[in-house]
């Protein structure tokens, strides 16, 4: 199984699913290009992402994986599916969405990379930290806010400003859901204010035969808001895989 972090984190979100296990399963959390210990150099495009992903598959000699992502690690995991599907024996999307950015979206993301350039990451911790996590955990859970917080200001203001252009010039993937044909997890959160429950409906509607779980509690970090239940959710999921 291959997890994919979300935007402006590295590996570190996936520790409780890590640390949870997966019997029989072997996890593999890489960083994507840029960001954490990657070696890779910053890219700007999804599909650039999606390679780098490729080349750790390739490395670690896995030819097919149960592979997901959340967020951002959700738009690189359709990308990766557009590319290579005989690589996929499974899906997951967390707390992401098929649709492209809007042009309010887009000016949005302007200003972020203008900021990045200028202040650095944690101006980007300090923007973004109210909607990444959800009302429930930032009153009953403070200690992830510095957790969050450390992973942004970890990578550097090229890996944040080259992802940004990458989600904002990702392609609409929702024409590619009708053709998913390996069993997908929808899984989100119900407090999800950047990608909300809707998001994953849609996703949940058009590919065929997917399983939708919705986590109480839980905003856009939703494995690390409710791990307990996120990592239930991906047993439940995995069981029927295992050979």
């Amino acid at each position: 199984m291959v997890l994919l972090h979300a935007f402006p984190l590295n590996a570190t979100l996936w520790r409780p699913q890590v640390e949870a296990g997966s019997a029989g399963w072997h996890v593999v959390t890489p960083d994507l290009p840029g960001f954490g210990s990657s070696a890779e150099p910053p890219t700007a495009t999804m599909e650039e992402m999606a390679r780098g992903v490729l080349r750790v598959l390739d490395g670690l000699g896995i030819q097919r994986a149960v592979i997901g992502g959340l967020s951002m690690g959700g738009y690189v995991t359709l990308a990766l599916y557009r590319m290579a599907p005989e690589r996929f024996s499974g899906m997951i999307l967390a707390d992401t969405r098929a649709t492209p950015d809007t042009e309010e979206q887009k000016a949005g993301r302007r200003k972020m990379i203008a900021t990045v350039r200028e202040q650095g990451p944690s101006a980007i911790a300090d923007e973004m930290l109210p909607n990444l996590l959800g009302a429930t955990s930032q009153r009953e859970r403070p200690s992830l806010t510095g957790t969050v917080r450390a992973m942004i200001e970890g990578n550097s203001a090229d890996a944040i400003a080259g992802a940004v252009e990458a989600i904002m010039g990702r392609p609409d993937s929702t024409p590619l859901l009708s053709s998913i044909a390996v069993p997908t997890l929808v899984i989100c959160g119900d407090e999800d204010v950047l990608t909300p429950p809707s998001d994953s409906e849609a996703l949940h509607r058009r590919i065929l035969g997917a399983r939708l779980v919705i986590l109480p509690g839980a905003g856009h970090l939703a494995n690390i808001e409710a791990p307990e239940a996120f990592s239930a959710a991906l047993q439940d999921f995995l069981a029927p895989l295992e050979s």
